[in-house]
C-alpha cells in the first residue's frame, strides 16, 4: 500500500530487542509504508486471522482494523488487549494517534488554497514567509511550495527523535523546529532527488496560517474534517496531549521488553506533519473522499497524484503532493500515506473504486512485523 509503513530511514527496529528503542526513535513521524511481500492465498476471516498473528507472533499489545469491501460493506477488527496493564478489550474502532497519514490533511488544505488562488504551487516559499527559510544551502527563494508537499525541497528534517522520547510530554512551537532544522545543511538542491522530511510539512503549516490568519487546527478542522463529517477526528490544539475517545493504550517496548506508555504526549511537535488523533473507520473515509473528489477540484486533485518515484519506501511506491500510491500484489494502486508516531503505527490505502481499509497496531513494529503489516493491508485490500 501506497502508505504502509514509513520512510525506509524512519523504520523501527533493526536487530532484535536491544537496539528497539533506538530504533524506534528513528521511526518517529514515518511516513509508514512499508514493503508488501507476495499475497498470501485467501483465507476466511483473512484480516482477523492477520490482526491475531500481529498480537501472537509478532507481539504487538492491539490491532485494529477496518476495511471497505468490494461490496461497500465496512467491517472492523480487533485483536490484543487495549491495555496490558488491566488486561482491558481493544475499543471497536477506538481512536488513535496516526502520525503522518495529518501530512495529507495539511496538503488537501493547501491544495485548496491553491484552488481559490490564494497559493501558487510553483510558487517560491519566500512569497508567503519572506526572509524565513535561509541557512547553509537553503534558500527560500529557491524552494516552491509544490517541493514541500512533495519532499523534493531538500530541506533538512527538524525531528529530534531523543528529546521527543525522552521528553514527550514538552510543547514545542513551530518556530522552535524550523530553527533546528535550519542549523543544518540542506540535504540536496531543490528539486534534485526525493528525500522524506518532516519540515516540509512545518512549512506548509505556516504557510496555510500566513495566508489564512487564522491557527492551522482550525483550517484542517473546517476544510477537511467537518466538511465531510469526520466525527471522531480531530487536530489536537495547544496544550491537548490526551485521547478524547475509547482508544487503545499505546506503547514503546524497551530493550528489556517491558513497554512504556507513550498515549499521552504532546503532539506538538508534530504539528502539521503529524498530529491528528483519528480512527481507523475516519480514515477509510478520508482517503475515500479524497479520490473520490469531494474535498479537491479536479485539477488539484490530478497535481495531488502526480508523483515521483520513492523507491526507497519499496519496490514501485511513488509520492505525489502529500499522497503515495504502491502497486497492490492483485494489479493496480492503492492510494494513501500511513504514519508512525510513538505508541502507534497505522498502514492502509484506498483503490479508485472504492475499496479501502486502515490498520493500526499500537507499538512501533520492527522490519519484520512492519511486513506483515504491509501483508496484512495488501490482502485485506486484493481479498
Amino acid at each position: 500500500m501506497n502508505e504502509l509503513a514509513g520512510p525506509t530511514r524512519f523504520r523501527a527496529g533493526r536487530r532484535g530487542a536491544a537496539a528497539a528503542v533506538a530504533a524506534v526513535a528513528a521511526a518517529l513521524l514515518g511516513a509508514g509504508v512499508a514493503p508488501a511481500p507476495a499475497a498470501a492465498a485467501p483465507r476466511p476471516d483473512n484480516v482477523q486471522q492477520h490482526l491475531e498473528a500481529l498480537v501472537k507472533a509478532d507481539g504487538v499489545p492491539a490491532a485494529l482494523a477496518t476495511v471497505k469491501g468490494r461490496d461497500g460493506r465496512t467491517r472492523t477488527y480487533t485483536a490484543g488487549v487495549g491495555n496490558a496493564a488491566t488486561g482491558a478489550g481493544v475499543p471497536v474502532d477506538g481512536q488513535v494517534r496516526i502520525g503522518s497519514n495529518t501530512k495529507v490533511f495539511t496538503a488537501v488544505v493547501v491544495l485548496q488554497l491553491v484552488a481559490e488562488g490564494k497559493v501558487g504551487l510553483d510558487a517560491p516559499i519566500d512569497t508567503y514567509l519572506p526572509g524565513l527559510v535561509r541557512g547553509e544551502g537553503i534558500d527560500g527563494r529557491t524552494i516552491t511550495v509544490r517541493q514541500l508537499l512533495q519532499h523534493t525541497s531538500g530541506l533538512p528534517d527538524y525531528l529530534d527523535h531523543d528529546a521527543v522520547l525522552n521528553a514527550p510530554q514538552r510543547y514545542y512551537e513551530p518556530r522552535e523546529l524550523l530553527d533546528t532544522a535550519l542549523a543544518k545543511k540542506a540535504d540536496f538542491a531543490p528539486g534534485t532527488q526525493w528525500e522524506y522530511s518532516n519540515t516540509n510539512y512545518l512549512l506548509a503549516g505556516l504557510i496555510v496560517q500566513k495566508v489564512t490568519g487564522r491557527p492551522l487546527f482550525e483550517e484542517v478542522t473546517e476544510r477537511v474534517i467537518d466538511r465531510i463529517g469526520l466525527r471522531h477526528t480531530y487536530f489536537p490544539v495547544p496544550g491537548d496531549m490526551t485521547v478524547h475517545e475509547a482508544h487503545p493504550e499505546g506503547y514503546l517496548r524497551a530493550a528489556d521488553g517491558s513497554l512504556r506508555d507513550y498515549t499521552k504526549l504532546d503532539p506538538s511537535w508534530a504539528w502539521a506533519a503529524g498530529a491528528i488523533v483519528s480512527t481507523n473507520t475516519d480514515l477509510t473515509k478520508f482517503y475515500g473522499a479524497l479520490l473520490g473528489g469531494r474535498l479537491l477540484p479536479a485539477a488539484q486533485l490530478a497535481q495531488m497524484r502526480t508523483t515521483v518515484p520513492a523507491d526507497v519506501e519499496g519496490p514501485g511506491v511513488r509520492y505525489g503532493l502529500g499522497l503515495m500510491s504502491r502497486p497492490l500484489s492483485c494489479g493496480g494502486l492503492a492510494w494513501g500515506h500511513g504514519g508512525t508516531i510513538p505508541g502507534y503505527y497505522s498502514a492502509g490505502g484506498a483503490t479508485d473504486d472504492g475499496r479501502a481499509v486502515n490498520l493500526t497496531v499500537t507499538t512501533l513494529p520492527d522490519d519484520a512485523t512492519a511486513q506483515h503489516v504491509g501483508q496484512a493491508v495488501d490482502d485485506a485490500l486484493c481479498h
